[in-house]
């Protein structure tokens, strides 16, 4: 007999999407979940929180863990997001590696692959992403070749499957595979979760999107982004609500801090309006944004600055 409510084998369970960065894996979580729930900036790296997705069916309830890319750790913020990853690999039910079909498995792959052999008891799946931007020829072979990386550092996929984000090509068929390989239970959100991370956390991923957007190469990692309030404003009538946020974006050095406030402070605007319009269309709620820039000297290597900044 199931829980009130829930149909007799209902499943609920974890999955993490997991790859080098840039390998689809944000915005097959916005694929899945069907709204733009996950930061999905064209630089990697961007990820940080752990953020989830959630895919509410009748039948069982995906709740999509993404975790921040695996690297090499070069700084204690590296190390940090490393033992975050491993962490929460041992805690999913399947972890889905993502290869982009675009792309030959490279070193950074079968590090990946390696490290996630330590973790034994969680279900491994690989997808091949992006499968829009190649020829048959070409998938047939870049699926041959993730089967292989597969034998060779002893790692067993449940299922191979490839997936196009862009067009939505299988990931109707990619949502079933993974319900099929969760336990069976209980819904573990309510149904109108799209997310847990709290609001503040969503409002400053997109502010830090938005900030990242136009500055390309010049820093990637070193923004870091705190909403110190956020609140709706008091004495509006209920029908006219107003979000007040208030946040301030960190970087490490002065000069960094000119790039992000632009020639007359035009680049801090356009941040700003950018990340207005995304956090009201998630949010469903006219914002008022207040950012400002602050310095805080070389914040990833600074352990008490990165527990103030969050991690």
């Amino acid at each position: 007999m199931g829980v009130a409510g829930v149909p007799e084998g209902h499943r609920s369970g974890f999955v993490s999407f997991v790859g080098r960065p840039n390998a689809g894996k944000s915005t097959l979580t916005n694929a899945l979940v069907g709204q733009k729930v996950v930061i999905t900036s064209n630089k990697p790296q961007t990820t940080r929180t752990v953020v989830r997705g959630i895919v509410h069916r009748p039948d069982a309830q995906l709740i999509l863990v993404d975790t921040p890319g695996l690297h090499r750790p070069r700084t204690l913020l590296g190390e940090r997001l490393n033992d975050l990853v491993m962490t929460t690999w041992s805690e999913v039910d399947v972890v889905a590696v993502c290869f982009p079909a675009n792309e030959k498995p490279g070193p950074g792959d079968t590090f990946i692959v390696n490290e996630l052999t330590k973790v034994r008891r969680t279900i491994k799946v690989a997808i091949a992403t992006k499968t829009d931007l190649v020829t048959p020829d070409q998938l047939a072979e870049h699926l041959l070749a993730i089967q292989e990386l597969g034998r060779a550092t002893g790692t067993e996929w449940a299922e191979i499957i490839p997936v196009s984000s862009v067009s939505g090509d299988q990931i109707d068929l990619l949502a079933d595979l993974l319900v099929g390989l969760l336990p069976e239970g209980p819904p573990l959100y309510p149904d109108g979760d799209l997310t847990d991370a709290p609001e503040e956390i969503l409002a400053a991923e997109l502010i830090r999107e938005a900030a990242l957007e136009g500055v390309r190469d010049e820093l990637p990692h070193s923004i870091a982004v705190v909403v110190e309030e956020m609140g709706l404003r008091e004495g509006r009538d209920e029908d006219r609500p107003l979000l007040d946020i208030y946040a301030s974006l960190y970087v490490e050095r002065d000069s960094q801090k000119g790039i992000v406030i632009g020639h007359k402070g035009a680049r801090l605007r356009e941040v700003g309006k950018a990340a207005r319009q995304q956090i009201e269309a998630l949010l469903g709620t006219p914002v008022y944004l207040d950012l400002h820039v602050k310095i805080a000297k070389d914040w990833q290597r600074d352990p008490r600055q990165l527990r103030k900044l969050g991690f």
